[in-house]
């Protein structure tokens, strides 16, 4: 037979005397309280907010302006000297002059196919590179070089090294010095490997159940899916190698070999003679500051170009595969 004798319940302890359970306090609906970065924000915290942002705006715009205004400015409007956010008379004549002298024309077109050249041989590095080391079982010494790789970001030989490893492998004075010293960045090589590794393993098994090599893989598959990132991380080498003058300045001896950021550093910043900018050294030059705020423009203009055509890929290529290591 069953056994039908009953069980003693488990008493009940009510709370000490003096002391309730706490319980979250209903809000303004009687839902629980959130925490304050989750609330909606105040009016006068959205106009407090609103004025930094404006701010930041015109201390960013301001000097992009005034340097736009001078370079458009007619010399006579700058002889008076104050403050000139808007050109009185337009002139052209300082574009005229440092184009049509060659140097900066030159300049900028060594710039230009430095800055292509070196983009594409360091995403192509940089892409093979971190596919290889993803297959760390399957490639011997995978993970080695990856902690080598690792280490350059906390060691660098320098410059005198460097100097040395140019001249001695025959790079000296050649456009190569620009581009092949600093080809792979261990930065983008470790988020590009991480946002392969992120991918579906299932993907790969089954383009190798059909057939597919590693090539095929690698340009059918994960070249698609990780778009974003690879064109934020072409945009950060070309940022690099376009910004980049003091390997000009320590590997070029020749002047005609100059990059425009080299030509703005010696005109601008240095402050040299700009007579080379003439097309004729009889002729006689604008004010040297409208020449040095035309070059400055000319040296800045093709990246903000560029630039907007990348941004819609900015936020994502940035984020993803930057968390997981």
């Amino acid at each position: 037979m069953a056994d039908t004798t009953t069980r003693p319940r488990p008493a009940v302890t009510a709370p000490p005397t003096g002391e309730t359970t706490r319980r979250p306090r209903p809000g303004r609906r009687g839902r629980a309280e959130r925490p304050a970065w989750s609330e909606r924000p105040s009016a006068a915290a959205t106009i407090g907010k609103g004025l930094v942002l404006t701010a930041i705006c015109l201390a960013v715009l301001y000097p992009m302006v005034y340097i736009l205004a001078v370079s458009l400015s007619d010399q006579n409007d700058l002889a008076g000297g104050g403050l000139l956010l808007w050109p009185k008379h337009w002139s052209l004549e300082s574009y005229r002059t440092i184009l049509a002298g060659g140097l900066v024309t030159r300049a900028l077109v060594v710039s230009i196919l430095v800055t292509v050249v070196g983009t594409i041989v360091s995403m192509v590095l940089t892409v093979l590179t971190a596919y290889s080391l993803t297959r760390t079982r399957d490639v011997p010494g995978a993970r080695f070089v990856l902690w080598l790789i690792l280490g350059t970001m906390l060691f660098s030989a320098g410059i005198i090294p460097n100097f040395l490893l140019v001249r001695a492998t025959g790079m000296l004075d050649s456009y190569w010095s620009l581009i092949i010293p600093g080809a792979v960045n261990a930065f983008n090589l470790v988020v590009v490997r991480n946002v392969f590794m992120d991918l579906p393993a299932e993907l790969f098994d089954s383009a190798r159940i059909d057939g597919a090599n590693e090539w095929q893989i690698l340009w059918r598959i994960v070249l698609p899916l990780s778009k974003a990132v690879l064109a934020v991380v072409s945009l950060f080498y070309a940022v690099a190698l376009w910004s980049d003058f003091f390997s000009a300045m320590i590997y070029l001896n020749d002047t005609a070999k100059w990059p425009i950021q080299l030509v703005l550093r010696q005109f601008v910043l240095e402050g040299q003679s700009m007579t080379q900018l003439a097309p004729n050294p009889n002729q006689p030059l604008p004010q040297p500051q409208t020449l040095q705020m035309a070059v400055t423009v000319v040296a800045t203009l093709p990246i903000l170009i560029v630039y907007p055509f990348v941004q819609r890929f900015f936020t994502k290529g940035v984020l993803v595969g930057a968390v997981k290591g």
